[in-house]
C-alpha cells in the first residue's frame, strides 16, 4: 500500500457492521493531508459503514481511528465536529420550510458552534457562495438538488473543519451541477480542507481527486494515486465501466 507521510485521518483494522452482521472486516487506510481522496468499490464494499463507524454513528467493534494524530475511535458526532471532522451524508439533509439563512444559523446551532464570530463566518461563507447568498432569504425548498448541496457543505464549513467526509454529492443532480459541485470540492481542497469522498460517478471523481482507494468486502484492495487507479485495467473492467450507481450500506 502506498506510504502517507502525516495523515489526516488513519483507519487501522476497523472492524464494524449492523447487528450481527459484519460489513467492515479489518479495514485499513490513511487519508493523505490536503488532498481528495475517493471510496471506490461494489454494492455492499462497505464504504458508507466506513464513514459512520469513522464519525460515531456506528460503533466500531475493534480496530483504531486517529485523526491529527489523536485517537479518536467511538467519538460522538459531536465530539468529531470538535476534533475537526465534518460529515455530509447522501441525501438532502436541509430544513426545507426555513430560509437558507436560517438553515445555516440552525445548523452551526446543531453543531454546538458557541463561536463568537458566527455571524461573520456566515457572512464570509454566502460570499463564498453567491447563489446561496442571492436566495439567502428564500425556503431552502426552492432551491435546485446542486444548491441544497452546497448549502449543507456550507453548514459544515462554519466549523472551519480540516477534514469533511463527503458521501456521493452528486445524486441526482444534473451534469453541470455535479461539475459545481466538483469545482466547490476542489476549491475547499486546495484552501486546506482534506475530503475523504464515496461518489456514484467513480471516473468522473477520481478524474479531480489525488488519490482513490478500493473497497471489497470490507477490506482495503488498493490504495494508490487517482491516476493509477484510473489506468488500472483490473479497476476499470470492475468498477469503472459503466459507472458507480450503487448505494453501499
Amino acid at each position: 500500500m502506498l506510504p502517507i507521510d502525516n495523515p489526516v485521518l488513519e483507519v487501522a483494522e476497523l472492524v464494524s457492521g449492523y447487528g450481527k452482521m459484519t460489513i467492515l472486516n479489518g479495514t485499513t487506510f490513511s487519508v493523505p493531508r490536503g488532498s481528495i481522496t475517493t471510496i471506490i468499490g461494489p454494492n455492499g464494499a462497505g464504504k458508507s459503514t466506513v464513514f459512520k463507524t469513522i464519525f460515531g454513528v456506528l460503533p466500531a467493534r475493534q480496530g483504531k481511528v486517529r485523526l491529527n494524530g489523536k485517537d479518536v475511535t467511538n467519538f460522538t458526532p459531536r465530539q468529531m465536529l470538535e476534533a475537526g471532522a465534518i460529515y455530509v451524508p447522501q441525501g438532502r439533509n436541509i430544513f426545507p420550510e426555513l430560509t437558507v439563512r436560517h438553515n445555516i444559523e440552525l445548523g452551526s446551532v446543531a453543531a454546538g458552534a458557541a463561536i463568537a464570530d458566527m455571524p461573520a463566518r456566515i457572512e464570509a461563507a454566502l460570499d463564498r457562495f453567491p447563489v446561496l447568498r442571492r436566495k439567502a432569504d428564500q425556503q431552502a425548498s426552492t432551491l435546485s438538488g446542486g444548491e441544497q448541496k452546497q448549502l449543507e457543505i456550507v453548514r459544515g464549513l462554519l466549523l472551519d473543519p480540516r477534514l469533511m467526509l463527503i458521501d456521493e454529492p452528486s445524486i441526482g443532480l444534473s451534469p453541470k451541477m455535479v461539475a459545481e459541485t466538483f469545482a466547490i470540492l476542489t476549491e475547499l481542497r486546495d484552501r486546506g480542507v482534506s475530503i475523504l469522498m464515496i461518489e456514484q460517478n467513480a471516473r468522473s471523481a477520481l478524474a479531480i481527486s489525488d488519490y482513490g482507494l478500493v473497497l471489497e468486502l470490507g477490506q482495503t484492495r488498493l490504495f494508490d494515486r487517482a491516476e493509477a487507479i484510473l489506468a488500472d485495467p483490473r479497476v476499470g473492467q470492475l468498477f469503472l465501466g459503466g459507472g458507480m450507481a450503487e448505494a453501499a450500506p
